[in-house]
């Protein structure tokens, strides 16, 4: 038994000194009472996944215990609005072109391909992107990933030294955080206004001279909140200053891939527009509602520093963080699918059942202007505790510290109309307390 103490000491240590231990407080704690209890002299993974393990993904955990609600209780008594699976078909037109690209009989259609993915469809979306920001994309500047994950990835290790910090604003997509520290770099969180909005005056202090990246995320994952023209074009101002105090740029990267879900007749406005040095990061995962196909992209703006380059950097990136490519099939399909996507009302029709559902329960919460989530104050300001209640009504949500907002949780309604009326009397329990 002391050998075992002396290398349960010894892992803590070692998981204490973990880049990612830093972005968690309490988890040493956490990971001391997860510890095995037997003699063993050897743990399975590293230090940085251990931390990672026990940090990573309330989604993932609240999605678990939902599996076992179910189970005990059957998938009807469960209301779950845990993960943000898009539950809509894909639109008619995918299923035509997926028969048709499958029945191609020209030779070669599945063999390798230049790590930035088959030429055609990405000349096919530098031509969409032209049209779409009124400016020149040509195929060069576009890498066929395997979904939005990996754009951001193939970016990240494109841009990143060592040291190097990426600036993200919460609430945020909690792999933001996996992301920069799986290239070495440091996540600096910055937060956001009542109204999810940026603030510049909290930007400004988390910048340094070793800022190379700032995410941001538009419509966002988890609060629905859209960043207006006006707020990207001051946010593109600050980043040209601090650049230039600087010497070295600081690339905006915009993950997009609800740019297509908006409500109240929004437009997203150009982020390529707003900053010169932009990096696009999206897929085809929701406007499509094809997440399993594992399709998305990566584009460099035509006015960024070092075009040709940072293309360059981010196909090397494509092929030895082993993507090698995104799947051929879908790559020949959704190139001839950039102007479709799937019919949007009933996303719009749960949005407004299940606002006017929380108004009269007595919540407090933003009204999401895209993507598919609620982000909601939790009654008595207690996440976890409010999940836990809610839970007691087979309900299942997430707690808003998963998106680094404490006091919040956060509602995927890509579910079916059926399931958010009959979760409406436990909502206004839970609220009650």
């Amino acid at each position: 038994m002391e050998q075992y103490d002396s290398s349960r000491r010894d892992f803590l240590k070692m998981l204490a000194a973990a880049p990612m231990v830093a972005q968690f407080p309490g988890l040493l704690a956490r990971a001391d009472v997860g510890l095995p209890r037997f003699k063993d002299d050897h743990m399975s993974v590293s230090a940085r996944i251990k931390a990672a393990l026990e940090s990573s993904s309330w989604i993932r955990r609240m999605f678990e215990e939902g599996a076992e609600l179910k189970a005990r209780l059957g998938p009807e008594q469960v209301c779950d609005f845990t993960l943000g699976n898009p539950d809509l078909e894909p639109p008619p037109r995918f299923k035509e072109e997926l028969l048709a690209a499958a029945q191609d009989p020209h030779p070669g259609l599945h063999a390798y391909m230049p790590n930035a993915g088959l030429a055609g469809p990405r000349h096919a979306l530098a031509e969409h992107l032209s049209r779409l920001h009124q400016m020149h994309f040509q195929t060069d500047d576009i890498i066929l990933t395997c979904g939005a994950a990996g754009a951001l990835n193939v970016i990240l290790k494109a841009l990143l030294d060592p040291g190097d910090e990426v600036v993200i604003f919460a609430p945020y997509f909690p792999e933001y955080l996996f992301y920069a520290d799986n290239h070495g770099g440091t996540p600096r969180v910055v937060e956001t206004d009542d109204l999810f909005q940026l603030d510049l005056s909290l930007l400004s202090a988390a910048m340094s001279p070793r800022t190379r990246a700032v995410i941001i995320n538009s419509p966002n994952n988890p609060t629905g909140q859209v960043y207006e023209a006006a707020t990207l074009k001051e946010l593109g101002r600050f980043l040209t200053h601090h650049a230039g105090r600087h010497g070295q740029p600081v690339f905006l990267v915009t993950d997009e891939p609800y740019r297509r879900l908006l409500y109240d007749g929004l437009t997203l406005p150009s982020v390529f527009e707003a900053y010169p040095n932009t990096l696009l990061a999206t897929s085809f995962s929701k406007d499509l509602s094809i997440p399993g196909e594992r399709l998305g992209y990566a584009a460099v703006s035509p006015q960024a520093t070092g075009r040709g380059e940072l293309a360059a950097g981010m196909v090397l990136a494509n092929r030895i963080l082993g993507f090698v490519n995104a799947p051929a099939l879908m790559q020949r399909v959704v190139a001839r699918l950039l102007e479709v996507s799937v019919d949007t009302t009933p996303y719009t029709r749960r949005r407004e059942l299940f606002c006017d559902l929380l108004t009269q329960a007595g919540y407090d919460f933003f009204k999401p202007k895209g993507a598919f989530y609620l982000f909601p104050k939790a009654p008595g300001g207690d996440d976890l505790a409010f999940v836990a209640r809610l839970k007691q009504e087979n309900i299942l949500a997430v707690p808003g510290r998963g998106f680094g907002r404490p006091g919040y949780f956060r509602l995927a309604f890509c579910v079916p109309e059926k399931v958010i009326e009959r979760a409406a009397p436990g909502f206004t329990r839970a609220a009650r307390g």
